[in-house]
């Protein structure tokens, strides 16, 4: 049985290699067949809107973008309730597939039996 992987990223655009750090360690936890699931709180939740993964740069990097399709390929990827709402952003802005979720079901996940949680 795989053990799952719950990454919450708190850190945007305003945090380059933090908010890589936390899409490398998905994609790559994704890759390695761990069931992953991806938050994205505070500004991050900006990289569940079309195009701005796209934008995000950062030198010997992989592209934000190729990991951003690979947690929502093989894993789960949730934007803060209370996060998207302060953006004025709804369901229809974020990228097919992200699901709009709080700290309840949050909560849920990193309680359960087999997981291993990490925030950056």
């Amino acid at each position: 049985m795989s053990r799952t992987l719950v990454i919450k990223l708190t850190a945007g655009a305003d945090e380059p290699e933090r908010a890589n750090q936390a899409l490398t360690v998905a994609a790559t936890a994704v890759a390695s067949g761990a069931q992953v699931s991806l938050w994205l709180t505070g500004e991050a939740v900006w990289f569940a809107v079309p195009g701005r993964a796209e934008a995000f740069e950062l030198p010997h990097a992989a592209p934000l973008a190729d990991l951003l399709a690979a947690v929502l390929a093989g894993g789960q990827l949730t934007a803060c309730t209370q996060c998207v709402k302060r953006r004025d952003l709804t369901e229809a802005d974020l990228l097919p597939g992200t699901r709009i979720a709080g700290a309840p079901a949050f909560t849920e996940e990193i309680l359960t039996d087999d997981v291993q949680a990490i925030v950056y």
